[in-house]
């Protein structure tokens, strides 16, 4: 987890280490309150739009260093998008754990996506569904 100039970084040789070492992170501002942080992005190298829902415990992910992140993910341009959204899944997971996480991976724009996926993931026992309910359909 990166955190701060105190962090260390992982060794380069871990693709995915080298990956999640882009993910800087912040201190929740209050971890008492369920809210939703939403991030959206362009993986150009996996052609791929990206957005990330989460709802944060101790930790918010910098939106620079998330677009910074998006950048890194050209290994999954050849790759099925089931492929680059357990990645980012995973990644964000290790990296901020979030309460609630969910990651809409989109290929082509508009009404040329041809192929969407939606993956989501939440911590044991952790449910606020007035909150989930405000959420856009997939």
């Amino acid at each position: 987890m990166q955190e701060g100039p105190l962090s260390e970084a992982m060794p380069a040789s871990d693709p995915p280490a080298t990956r999640r070492a882009l993910l800087s992170v912040d201190h929740n501002p209050s971890t008492t309150l369920d809210y939703l942080d939403m991030l959206e992005g362009h993986a150009q190298g996996a052609s791929a739009r990206i957005t990330l829902r989460y709802v944060p415990d101790k930790l918010t992910l910098s939106p620079s260093a998330f677009a910074d992140y998006l950048d890194a993910l050209n290994v999954f341009a050849a790759k099925p998008l089931e492929n680059l959204a357990v990645a980012i899944l995973e990644d964000i997971n290790n990296e901020v754990v979030p309460r609630w996480v969910q990651i809409v991976a989109v290929r082509g724009v508009g009404e040329e996506a041809g192929h969407r996926v939606l993956i989501e993931d939440r911590q044991p026992k952790w449910d606020n569904p007035p909150l989930l309910a405000r959420l856009e359909r997939y």
